[in-house]
């Protein structure tokens, strides 16, 4: 006897993700053809509810079979006399008055008939960040209803069949649900995405739900396309991904607002709690009455001597109370001129018992590391305290740090040339979708940009050059005064690349009194080998230079500038001990994003923007 087989378990023929065992809608809608070829296949899909709307179904009356006899009333079911009574009210009060009075008609009962929830159909656009389309998904009532699976934001995991639009739109696929594998349900008054189409700045109060819209999908898309095309650009030409320290005791432009590390401030906290009353407007009036009451309050539990704890804890909040309306009072005194003690951090009791930052640049460190490696790359987050609170400021921004041994300046921007043109490209070939979108929504002149970047060549001219050819413009006036020396503006630039050229422009040779310390001084004395690219719409997104290799130059340029020789002995041992010629350069990742989609605030394409005054999650 043959023995019996387990039936087959039918598995979805669309292909699923490997660790999530579902199907990235991607993979459905990116298709050439839309999906039309999956038509009949099932799948399991997870995402959030963008969108929905109901369709009611027709209630179905069941046929009755004709009656082919007369119906006959059973004795037990009613009597004649509660139907006349029921329907007959002259004949209802006729018995009345027959039986004295006396007689009582049964009352009408109320009944409450629950009527049956009429069957429905929720229609879903669904999104699970893998592109901009969502795909239209059908759950009948009988699945769940539609108040639970209909709010925005709902989360879904789905396994259904892929068929053909049973509602006209622009989908040319959709899925009917056969099951709910999971259901993630939404306070709808709560969620702040329950509003469409928010605002982008409002958007930034409530970052760890915005990349579930279209805008931020999309931005975070572009975001990885760039990480990933600048990982493989270096690769690509040979050159090893290096970290660099995060915290530092090193001033690595020595002109840069830092952020300094320490844990100190846990020693401050009286002061913090000073401040935090006067900012609640408490009076030292109010404080004084209160220590009188403590003081009664002590009084009592040492006259009665039964609970020695509350009475060591009184005489603590009291003494406490005391201290802190001292401090009240001199800093009062402090306020109307009289000089008060300001505190002052011993950084030799500090963590690292020394002054320590968080790094601004880090081509200083990778400098150590081309000098034993060759070409090298950093990619990470980079911090600077402007109290600015300009659309293209962050405190907290990443960027790509390149250094290359054996490179002077020319070599630096041919780099930097080639690798913003490769990552344009990638966007462009691995990003249509999103940049069709910001196209539509945002910015038309996106796809043209990042095409012009492509093809053109950039436009290298020196500092004194643009100096020059701007005071030559007739029938604009600028802002900012042009005078060699000065730093170009951003409206300097703009019209430079916009205007002028109208094509991205490499400036070089910028004066000294510009640029970081390290960079290599020039033969007249009064520039330094450096470049700045920049690009239309976003100004400047690289930095580059050539390092300064002369000890001697490179110390009397430190000593010019102030700067502690002791905080950077090992930069200098880097010169005393095989010198190489360096160049390298970084760039800021943000303006980057803000280029290909067209956008014009950084703090819109970064996941949790950190910026003057803010910093939310």
């Amino acid at each position: 006897m043959a023995s019996e087989q387990a039936p087959a378990v039918e598995m979805p023929a669309t292909t699923f993700s490997k660790y999530t065992k579902r199907v990235m809608l991607k993979n459905i809608l990116l298709r050439s053809d839309g999906g039309v070829a999956l038509i009949g296949q099932r799948a399991v899909i997870g995402g959030w509810v963008k969108s929905s709307w109901e369709i009611k179904k027709q209630p179905v009356t069941p046929p009755q079979p004709p009656s082919t006899a007369p119906q006959v009333v059973s004795p037990k079911d009613v009597t004649c006399s509660e139907v006349l009574q029921s329907r007959i009210p002259f004949l209802r009060s006729i018995m009345k008055v027959f039986s004295g009075g006396e007689y009582r008609v049964r009352e009408k009962l109320d009944v409450i008939v629950k009527k049956a929830p009429i069957p429905s159909v929720s229609i879903l656009r669904v999104s699970d960040g893998s592109c901009v389309p969502s795909l239209q998904v059908l759950v009948d009532s009988a699945l769940a209803t539609p108040r639970q699976i209909m709010p925005t934001g709902t989360c879904v995991l789905i396994a259904g069949i892929l068929q053909q639009p049973s509602v006209q739109g622009k989908h040319v696929v959709e899925l009917q649900a056969e099951k709910i594998i999971y259901l993630g349900l939404v306070d709808e008054s709560n969620y702040p995405l329950s509003k469409k189409r928010l605002p982008l700045e409002s958007l930034r109060d409530c970052s760890h739900f915005r990349p579930r819209t279209t805008t931020v999908a999309s931005i975070m898309r572009i975001h990885n396309a760039l990480t990933w095309a600048t990982h493989t650009f270096f690769q690509e030409h040979g050159f090893l991904h290096v970290q660099v320290p995060i915290i530092t005791s090193t001033d690595s432009e020595g002109f840069s607002e830092k952020f300094i590390v320490t844990t100190l401030l846990s020693k401050g906290k009286k002061d913090d709690q000073i401040s935090s009353i006067e900012n609640d407007g408490i009076s030292i009036e109010s404080i004084r009455a209160s220590i009188k009451e403590k003081s009664k309050k002590v009084e009592e539990l040492s006259r009665t001597n039964s609970n020695k704890e509350a009475l060591i804890a009184a005489e603590q909040d009291l003494k406490k109370t005391n201290e802190l309306v001292s401090q009240l009072e001199t800093r009062q005194k402090g306020k109307s001129g009289v000089t008060i003690e300001t505190r002052k951090f011993d950084f030799s009791k500090d963590f690292f018992a020394r002054q320590t930052y968080l790094t601004v640049c880090g081509r200083l460190h990778l400098e150590s590391q081309a000098c034993a490696l060759g070409n090298v790359y950093s990619f990470g987050p980079r911090f600077q305290a402007d109290k600015s609170e300009s659309k293209k400021s962050l405190a907290e921004t990443w960027m790509v740090d390149v250094e290359m041994a054996f490179s002077e300046l020319e070599d630096a921007m041919d780099c930097a040339n080639d690798f913003l043109k490769f990552v344009c490209k990638r966007i462009v070939e691995g990003c249509m979708e999103d940049l069709q979108f910001f196209l539509k929504r945002i910015d038309k002149a996106v796809m043209e940009r990042l095409q012009f970047t492509i093809s053109s060549s950039f436009e290298r001219i020196s500092y004194a050059e643009a100096i020059e050819v701007l005071r030559q413009v007739s029938g604009k006036r600028f802002h900012n005064k042009i005078e060699f020396g000065v730093s170009l503006t951003e409206e300097h630039e703009s019209y430079l690349v916009d205007e002028l050229y109208k094509k991205p422009v490499i400036i070089y040779n910028h004066p000294k009194g510009l640029k970081p310390f390290y960079v290599r001084l020039n033969d007249d004395g009064k520039t330094a080998a450096t470049f700045n690219v920049i690009l239309p719409k976003v100004g400047t997104v690289v930095r580059g230079s050539q390092s300064e290799e002369r000890f001697n130059v490179l110390s009397s340029r430190m000593k010019e500038l102030g700067l502690q020789k002791q905080q950077h002995e090992w930069y200098l041992d880097l010169r005393r001990h095989g010198s190489a010629k360096t160049s390298g350069f970084s760039l800021m990742i943000e303006p980057l994003v803000l280029y290909a989609t067209g956008l014009n605030d950084v703090k819109d394409v970064v996941p949790f923007p950190r910026s003057f005054r803010r910093a939310n999650n």
